[in-house]
């Protein structure tokens, strides 16, 4: 027989605490559609994130898979005296700069007005 009681195991010094009541109900108003805004912002950040990251990243793959698997064709000789490689060497400057003025233009138009479409939001929500 144990000295402690039946609702006490031996681990326990006090029988455990009540439940706690349940939360009020917000006081402020939820704006409707506030968190699809939120999804829209997040998921056209994501689209601009990818569509640059892929622009620059996959000309740069593609060189390099170029240059590993067709020796041939980068070290073809264009007029100049150019090679092909180092032509598609020297055009990756350049698609890293339209991969950068898509990413701004398409923020602008894009990511920007929705975000300051929140923000004008949150500061009505704030004023009194």
């Amino acid at each position: 027989m144990s000295h402690y009681p039946e609702y006490l195991y031996p681990w326990q010094s006090s029988p455990p605490a009540p439940p706690l009541p349940p939360a009020p109900a917000p006081t402020h108003p939820v704006v409707p559609g506030h968190h699809g805004d939120l999804r829209r912002l997040r998921s056209a950040y994501r689209r601009l994130r990818r569509v640059a990251t892929l622009t620059a990243l996959g000309y740069f793959t593609l060189f390099l898979v170029l240059s590993g698997f067709a020796p041939g064709l980068m070290g073809g000789e264009l007029p100049g005296g150019l090679t092909t490689g180092l032509l598609l060497g020297l055009c990756q400057l350049p698609v890293t700069l339209a991969a950068i003025a898509v990413y701004e233009r398409s923020a602008r138009h894009r990511v920007d007005p929705l975000a300051a479409h929140l923000r004008g939001q949150s500061r009505r929500r704030r004023t009194p």
